[in-house]
């Protein structure tokens, strides 16, 4: 045995009932989907909206959507409780261990049948498996235990019980309107996509509802390797069930050697370097990395050939090498790693100054011992200069991606598996066909002095030539600060110019066209040289500078938070990052974009929606209010951080500048605790900008009507937006004595429903299905108001539509004007001159989540530990102590832009 190391230490027209649950299988009986809306009988309780009607409004479109269609036969389906007598096990034991349940220990119990498994508790299977009564206890070895040790293999004890008998009549009712998604049809839906699962988990790595194959892989370096995989998940749909597939991305640690692993990560050749003059800061990076990784060693044994092999899991790295570790032998006598490999087995090491990697309970194994098992996924996230990397491995033009995903059937082979065969489950291998439509664009106003005032946007994109600010901002005086040493005077001299080119070319006013121009040292304490800067200006200019423009370096990261932190949080002073790279030979256009973001910044608005064509937002009489929320949560590996909660408000009257704010609350928590805080904080806002800037009477300023878009939630969460965020919006507006009529939304993002046009005269130049395509037929929740909007114009890849669904709506939106009013608001981003994939809110909501850590004071370290987790000891408390408010003076401009 290895060494052990010592000291290891309703809405209108709405019925509420039954839980949504998670996304799962439907059928036909052959028939055809029904052409004309019909709606569910009043019996039937719904989670959202029921469903008004199909929209009507737009330009039909054929196209193909990545879902085939599933026939699910009469029958049940038996639930089972799986329960092991040990402590809870890793998914992928336990689902080793039913399988030897399955194929060795009783098989004549499952000799009808095969069962799928989740890999935790529940068990599901066709007919009602013999277990003498409703529960039986069998004794499992797990396959592969070794057979030569000093103690008997383990003895696992797994309980089966029969908890649920569910008739798939109950899945037929429900995709034809005639059945409540209640408890029955949850877990029938799960217990069909567990099925769809089975065989290739057997065979694939698989994450959630994704494997990954090794065909088609690519290393990318840093010791990590790109697999392409499938998901697939069962979904009910209108008058029927769907399979949708997709193609994914794995990100595989790179299999071998743990040497050559820990060399490709460190960008090493000479193993040389893994030894203890390896410097603290790699040798963490590296520890963190290699974490959790499961590798094959060689239990140390005298007779060449007759050492066990064993999988292990990866703890820690030690800080010297194999040679320079001791431990205390059970006689008292100290011996080094290195000496002990060395007698116990009758060969020296080969390099006996490497570290050690330690696992189990502390035993130690040197690296050269230790070989990385294949096909393990990386689930801590990749480094930044990777990501570009997976993206560019992820991105595949839409032909080719139908292709593969019409290939992937191959993969999935669902006629072949004995698990889907068993269920009766049959799968239609042509892809669904549907109409969508496509949208007309809304028309977008520009301010005075623009040569053509409205423009109508296409393919979901336009430029500002000729155009001017609806509202432009003015610059009283400016600071440019440089922090890319390779800038010579000349250059900096250009940059001013051709900024304030750009900006006045959009109608912006500039007072004090020259800057002050500062260069400072990234390495130095910015904070007060920047201050310093903003004195020599009023020194200079008589007047406080408006705006610092800052080019950054590459690598600039810990730079641009440390001047955002100085210019939103301390000083309250607009500021405008820029990479080095960007600025060289830069044309108008780019500096006229630049403009978009300094704009709003300063307290200007871009463009507006026509209000003569998006009424909904520009009605005097019933005015509008729009928000978005978003949380964003700790990285994967993360622990003891928060999550960060932001909610952002439109306050003027056409829904075009925004306001946001921010909070701290418990880790991975999705509902927002502070909502009723934020909303009411938001709200104020809103009244408060239509009576001081809009001048409308004070009993106007209250909005009749709120839409708010929360975007983050998943479907089995739906029912608690309902039951814990939607009262506390309400007691937002009671606080206020305000009575708006609320709608509200959820914006889907984490979903793989593609839609891809079936003649090419109908897609954009990337192939993508144009802006506007929206589709609410064949594909949509059979009873509830739901639709997928592509709201964007592809650029590369294959573009992913936004899924909305309508869960509370007192205004009584039809199914036109909610997606008329959702297309216009993925217009009004202030950055860019395309339509954006999400309303305007959404985005900004998660852009201001994704500022968090400028709200900390950057100074401040958060350790992280060996184990690969990164740690903090801080409470939740703590953080929200630490936590520093917005300076008041951004408060009411769009800082986040």
């Amino acid at each position: 045995m290895p060494p052990r190391a010592q000291n290891r230490g309703a809405a209108r027209g709405a019925a509420r009932g039954a839980a949504r649950g998670g996304s799962g299988p439907g059928r036909g009986r052959g028939g055809t989907p029904q052409a004309a809306h019909q709606a569910p009988p009043s019996h039937i309780a719904t989670v959202g909206v029921r469903r008004p009607g199909y929209g009507t409004v737009g330009k039909p479109i054929p196209i193909n959507v990545n879902s085939f269609t599933a026939e699910v036969p009469e029958g049940s389906i038996y639930h089972y409780d799986v329960i092991s007598a040990d402590k809870v096990l890793p998914s992928a034991m336990n689902m080793r261990l039913v399988k030897q349940l399955q194929d060795h220990v009783a098989p004549d119990v499952f000799a009808a049948t095969r069962c799928g498994f989740d890999g935790r508790k529940n068990l599901y299977a066709p007919v009602e498996l013999n277990l003498g009564g409703d529960s039986r206890e069998f004794d499992v070895i797990l396959p592969g235990a070794p057979v030569n040790s000093d103690r008997p293999p383990k003895i696992y004890k797994i309980r089966l019980t029969l908890v649920a008998k569910i008739n798939t009549e109950v899945l037929h009712r429900f995709i034809e309107g005639n059945q409540s998604q209640d408890s029955a049809v949850s877990t029938a839906l799960m217990a069909l996509n567990v099925v769809i699962r089975m065989e290739p988990s057997e065979r694939y790595p698989i994450k959630g509802r994704s494997f990954f194959t090794e065909e088609g892989s690519r290393n990318i370096g840093a010791g990590l390797v790109l697999w392409r995989g499938y998901f697939q998940s069962i979904r009910p749909a209108v008058g029927r069930m769907l399979i949708n597939v997709d193609i994914s991305t794995g990100v595989m640690y790179q299999a071998g050697e743990l040497i050559s692993l820990c060399l490709a990560f460190l960008n090493e050749r000479d193993p040389s370097i893994l030894t203890a003059r390896l410097d603290d800061r790699r040798r963490l990076k590296l520890a963190r990395f290699i974490t959790g990784i499961r590798v094959v060693t060689r239990d140390a044994n005298r007779t060449p050939g007759a050492g066990t092999e064993r999988a292990r899991v990866l703890r820690k790295l030690t800080q010297v090498g194999a040679n320079g570790v001791t431990f205390v032998m059970r006689g008292g006598r100290s011996m080094t790693v290195a000496n002990y490999y060395q007698q116990t087995t009758g060969r020296a090491l080969r390099f006996p100054d490497l570290l050690c990697v330690e696992v189990g309970q502390g035993a130690l194994i040197p690296l050269e011992l230790c070989r990385v098992l294949p096909g393990q996924l990386v689930r801590k996230e990749i480094p930044d200069d990777k990501k570009s990397d997976l993206v560019s491995f992820a991105t595949m033009k839409p032909k080719d991606r139908l292709a593969s995903i019409r290939q992937g059937l191959n993969t999935l082979a669902y006629g072949q598996s004995e698990y889907v065969r068993k269920f009766g489950l049959t799968v239609d291998n042509t892809v669904l066909s549907t109409q969508a439509r496509v949208l007309r664009a809304p028309t977008l106003t520009y301010g005075q002095g623009s040569k053509i005032a409205n423009i109508e946007p296409r393919n979901g994109a336009w430029n500002m030539a000729d155009k001017r600010f609806y509202r432009p901002s003015t610059i009283a005086a400016w600071v440019l600060v440089i922090f890319d040493v390779r800038f010579n005077d000349g250059f900096a001299q250009n940059v001013a110019r051709d900024f304030v080119d750009g900006c006045r070319s959009t109608g912006m006013v500039v007072v004090n066209p020259a800057p002050i121009i500062r260069r400072i040292n990234g390495q130095s304490n910015i904070a007060p040289q920047l201050l310093a800067a903003g004195a020599a200006c009023f020194a200079e200019k008589k007047v406080a500078p408006t705006l610092f423009v800052v080019i950054l370096p590459e690598g600039g990261n810990d730079i641009y938070t440390m001047v955002k932190h100085w210019g939103d949080v301390s000083k309250g002073i607009p500021t405008q990052c820029l990479k080095s790279r960007n600025c060289t030979h830069a044309k108008i256009q780019f500096w006229a974009n630049v403009a978009l973001k300094v704009n709003v910044k300063l307290g200007g608005i871009n463009v507006i929606t026509d209000p003569a064509q998006v009424m909904l937002l520009s009605d005097p009489h019933n005015p509008t209010v729009v928000m978005g929320a978003d949380v964003m949560h700790p990285g994967a590996g993360t622990t003891g951080r928060p999550s960060y909660a932001a909610v952002v408000s439109s306050v003027d009257s056409h829904a075009a500048k925004y306001v946001a704010i921010q909070r701290v609350q418990a880790s991975r928590q999705e509902l927002i605790s502070d909502l009723q805080e934020m909303t009411q904080y938001l709200l104020g806002k809103y009244m408060s900008y239509r009576a001081e800037v809009e001048k409308v009477p004070l009993s106007a300023k209250a909005p009749k009507r709120l839409i708010f878009y929360r975007d983050g939630v998943s479907e089995g969460q739906f029912q608690q937006v309902l039951d814990q965020e939607l009262p506390l919006i309400k007691a937002a507006c009671q606080a206020l004595k305000i009575n708006p009529a609320i709608t509200l939304v959820v914006v889907g993002k984490r979903h793989h429903v593609r839609l891809f046009p079936v003649n090419d005269r109908d897609a954009d130049k990337s192939g993508n299905c144009p802006a506007g395509t929206v589709v609410d037929r064949d594909i949509g929740h059979p009873t509830e108001f739901d639709f997928y909007l592509q709201s964007h114009g592809g650029l590369l890849g294959t573009s992913r539509p936004g899924h909305y669904s309508v869960l509370y709506d007192d205004n009584g939106l039809s199914a036109d004007a909610m997606q008329a009013l959702s297309f216009a608001l993925c217009h009004v981003y202030a950055g860019s001159t395309r339509s954006v994939s999400i309303p305007a809110p959404v985005y900004y909501a998660d852009t201001v989540c994704a500022r968090a850590k400028i709200h900390f004071d950057p100074t401040k370290a958060y350790g992280e530990s060996e184990s690969g987790a990164t740690e903090n000891t801080e409470t939740l408390e703590a953080y929200k102590q630490d936590f520093m408010a917005l300076h008041a003076s951004q408060t009411s401009k769009m800082y986040f832009s």
